[in-house]
């Protein structure tokens, strides 16, 4: 079983290697923003919680998180383990996420923190775009379409920019995971589970170095 925690900052590449991993290693992608949404549109009893709390323009507690993974885990695609990504976000996260785990007989068995240089990380960002159509991830720099001004993967020449991968945006956003989500890292680091993968390489390096890491 593999059950993965992804750590990186904005545009690290984390959402890239996450579709990679879940195609290689047939495992969904856990995103702690689309749970909440199917948890609020499915009306679980975590998410009905969940709704009543965002209706209320308040932040969702740890402990309905922690039960909204583990109501999403329980589900027979994540039989054979999970990839999260944007949870655990600080220690007492992370300490709750283990104790679900524990009590459940599970435990997270990696921990890959993409590593990047800020300065590259900002330009890389204000590069990238995304097809309006079917949503399919580009940069103009890492990852071009094949045919420029047309996607890959549907045909479609409508590409649109994020409003905020602007350089200052992306500068704000980067400060803010220093402070606030890194600090968890020592966390995994004691309980020996945490690797760094080199996310300046190239898209394929990066995934070849992620698929080292779990499969040794």
């Amino acid at each position: 079983m593999a059950n993965i925690i992804l750590f990186g900052p904005p545009g690290a590449g984390k959402g890239t290697q996450a579709k990679r991993l879940q195609e290689m290693l047939h495992i969904p992608h856990l995103s702690t923003g689309d749970m909440l949404r199917a948890a609020v549109a499915e009306g679980t009893e975590v998410g009905k919680k969940a709704e009543a709390i965002m209706k209320a323009g308040k932040y969702v507690s740890d402990d309905i998180m922690v039960a909204m993974i583990a109501e999403r885990i329980a589900k027979p695609d994540c039989k054979k383990g999970f990839i999260l990504d944007g949870f655990p976000r600080t220690q007492a996260q992370a300490e709750a996420l283990d104790a679900m785990l524990t009590k459940n007989g599970n435990k997270i068995s990696h921990v890959i923190e993409i590593t990047v240089d800020d300065d590259a990380l900002i330009e890389r960002i204000a590069n990238r775009f995304s097809c309006k159509k079917c949503g399919a991830s580009y940069n103009r720099i890492t990852n071009p379409p094949k045919k420029a001004g047309v996607c890959d993967e549907c045909g479609s020449t409508e590409m649109v920019f994020r409003p905020d991968d602007k350089a200052e945006t992306v500068a704000e956003r980067l400060k803010v995971y220093n402070q606030q989500t890194a600090p968890v890292l020592p966390y995994y680091k004691k309980k020996g589970l945490l690797r760094q993968v080199d996310g300046m390489e190239d898209i394929d390096h990066v995934t070849a170095a992620c698929k080292k890491v779990l499969l040794g």
